[in-house]
């Protein structure tokens, strides 16, 4: 944190495509006296395969009925372990979001039910990534959900990412329901089914000033965590530390 210069960091608990590592019994004892000031966690699943558009779908988030129990489970430990560190909010990614009349929403949305009732119980927020259903959908499920325990993650560059929707009219739709928030920037697909380029903060078709001001625009006052997916180690801490300095410059007017 101190090589890039950032304030808060988001931490990874369980989760197999952002750590590296493997968690040991004494990960929150560090991280409590590391003093860290955690924005969030977040949770992965075993199984999920971000190969393309169509295996993410396939296998993502609680989408799968033969995965979705265990998957519960393991959500659940998260929000408990997140709890014990005493941070608010577990970001996931929920799976894509069955349309209304389809057989599958329902069943879907009983665990979505299931697994917010539970972090409520535990004084956290699940907050839903963004990226793989049209804002709109996203803003009825959480209407027809109506817990205050499950909110919005906002990831503008993952609806770029899956070729979804302008972000910068998302946030118009999801405003008051964004808790947490990734600035990550993408470039669109060259062609349908297959997935956009991540590149770094101030590169791709987000438009950095213009989604600053749509969250201003919506009183969004929490934390804007700068995630960088791919490029060696090294390379992701140097666009990190360049991606902190863009929104500092920006959000200054420097």
């Amino acid at each position: 944190m101190k090589e890039v210069g950032a304030a808060v960091i988001q931490v990874a608990l369980g989760d197999s495509h952002h750590g590296e590592w493997i968690e040991g019994p004494d990960l929150i004892s560090a991280l409590k006296k590391s003093h860290l000031d955690i924005s969030a966690t977040m949770i992965g699943y075993p199984g999920e395969d971000y190969a393309s558009p169509q295996t993410i779908q396939e296998t993502g988030g609680f989408g799968n009925p033969a995965t979705r129990k265990e998957r519960l489970e393991i959500f659940k430990r998260a929000v408990d372990r997140s709890a014990e560190l005493g941070v608010k909010i577990l970001t996931s990614h929920a799976g894509f979001v069955p349309e209304p009349g389809d057989p599958a929403r329902m069943p879907f949305l009983d665990c979505l039910y299931d697994a917010a009732e539970y972090a409520e119980k535990k004084g956290i927020t699940f907050a839903m990534e963004t990226g793989q259903e049209p804002p709109e959908l996203l803003r009825r499920t959480l209407d027809e959900i109506a817990m205050e325990s499950l909110r919005i993650n906002f990831d503008p560059a993952n609806m770029i990412l899956h070729d979804m929707v302008d972000p910068i009219r998302a946030i118009e739709v999801l405003g008051q329901d964004i808790v947490h928030v990734h600035v990550k920037d993408a470039k669109a697909p060259l062609r349908p089914g297959v997935w956009g380029e991540e590149v770094a903060l101030g590169e791709g078709d987000v438009g950095m000033t213009e989604f600053l001001e749509a969250l201003a625009s919506m009183d969004y006052s929490g934390p804007l965590v700068v995630e960088r997916g791919v490029g060696s180690q090294a390379q992701r801490v140097e666009d990190i530390r360049k991606g902190v300095h863009l929104l500092r410059k920006i959000i200054t007017g420097a």
